[in-house]
């Protein structure tokens, strides 16, 4: 994980999306233009959370999130995703 500048306000938390997958199960090499994009990741930083909601995740957490959940944001050449912890399904343990 990388030490970055931004921190998240509210139920917002930042998101270092997975790697898309290379090849798929039978070892056929998926093109970039026919690649998924991932609905996993790594939090890298999470907001205070709401007055009366406090936040259920930790950076560090890795965590599964709906497709089109987040705007996309790159910083430092990284791509990232940030989005409210709602749009967040489950934490991988």
């Amino acid at each position: 994980m990388a030490n970055i500048n931004i921190k998240p306000l509210a139920d917002r938390v930042l998101v270092e999306p997975a790697a898309a997958e290379e090849k798929t199960a039978g070892g056929i090499i998926i093109p970039d233009t026919a690649k998924e994009k991932p609905m996993k990741g790594t939090i890298v930083a999470v907001g205070e959370g709401k007055k009366d909601e406090p936040m259920t995740v930790k950076a560090g957490d890795k965590v599964l999130y709906g497709k089109y959940a987040g705007t996309e944001i790159s910083v430092d050449g990284n791509d990232y995703l940030i989005m409210r912890e709602s749009d967040i399904y489950a934490v991988i343990g």
